[in-house]
């Protein structure tokens, strides 16, 4: 049995989105020097992209944009508490290969972000920032493929809580960080939402509670959170530090409508995590 449920929609708009393209633009935000290294196909989407990733002050010299093609693609749908469904289109026109990742020289980056839904290109990113001596961040979200050589690769791997599941195939956090903890010589994480973020340090799991916030919309906090994070481990932050700051600034995005528009600088996130001293 089912049942069928329309509702109108109060508002609609049109916004360029992406995992790493959000993550890249927090990172931006708080005084990075950032380069977006991706695919795009060389349609409106693509175009659209790659200008407002440079309005952030995000270097895209490093993204290809590949003749005919379309660019992946997104519906959000956002409820009156904030929270939200993504449909993702993942286009068929972006070729897998990573080929020109050997031209780039990865040495003269502090930290690697990378996401599971482009896998060739995070591993081949992964491997070469390893060899360079280049800390890596895993954005350990769902996708179809096993990411366990991702994980495998990462100095940090941050899941979501379906991402976890899926790699571990067990539902409680504790153990299921346990388990990755055994792929990776690195750190390893759950983000769950407004519950915070819980991780693994010397065999011990910690916590990070949410800040309370009027939440607004929940898109891209999962990866602003990653952007910061990675900023924060780069400028030699503890993990405990890092995860605090991380957690400011992507609850301060989920106080305004939209996946970038409210993210923080660092003097926002300072004031405002010095409400919580």
């Amino acid at each position: 049995m089912w049942k069928r449920c329309r509702r109108r929609g109060e508002s609609m708009s049109r916004k360029t989105t992406g995992k790493l393209a959000t993550a890249a633009v927090a990172a931006a935000r708080l005084g990075a020097q950032v380069d977006f290294i991706g695919r795009v196909g060389d349609d409106d989407i693509g175009a659209a992209l790659l200008s407002e990733l440079a309005s952030f002050g995000v270097n895209t010299r490093y993204t290809h944009r590949i003749e005919q093609a379309r660019s992946s693609q997104s519906a959000i749908l956002v409820d009156e508490q904030g929270e939200r469904i993504i449909v993702n289109y993942p286009s068929p026109d972006l070729s897998p290969n990573a080929y020109w990742f050997d031209q780039i020289d990865f040495s003269q980056w502090d930290v690697v972000l990378a996401d599971v839904r482009w896998h060739e290109g995070a591993k081949r990113a992964f491997t070469l920032a390893r060899q360079a001596g280049v800390m890596t961040v895993l954005n350990g979200d769902m996708t179809p493929q096993d990411i366990t050589e991702l994980v495998a690769l990462s100095d940090h791997a941050v899941f979501s809580v379906p991402g976890l599941l899926r790699l571990t195939e067990v539902a409680a956090s504790a153990e299921a960080l346990t388990r990755a903890k055994m792929i990776t010589n690195g750190q390893v994480y759950v983000t769950q939402g407004a519950e915070g973020c819980q991780w693994l340090e010397n065999g011990e799991l910690r916590h990070q509670s949410g800040f309370a916030v009027n939440m607004v919309d929940t898109t891209g906090a999962g990866d602003v959170f990653h952007g910061a994070l990675a900023v924060a481990l780069a400028q030699g932050n503890t993990v405990t530090e890092a995860v605090r700051f991380a957690s400011g600034v992507a609850a301060l995005k989920c106080t305004r409508l939209g996946g970038r528009s409210g993210i923080p600088d660092c003097d926002q996130t300072r004031s405002f995590l010095s409400l919580f001293v």
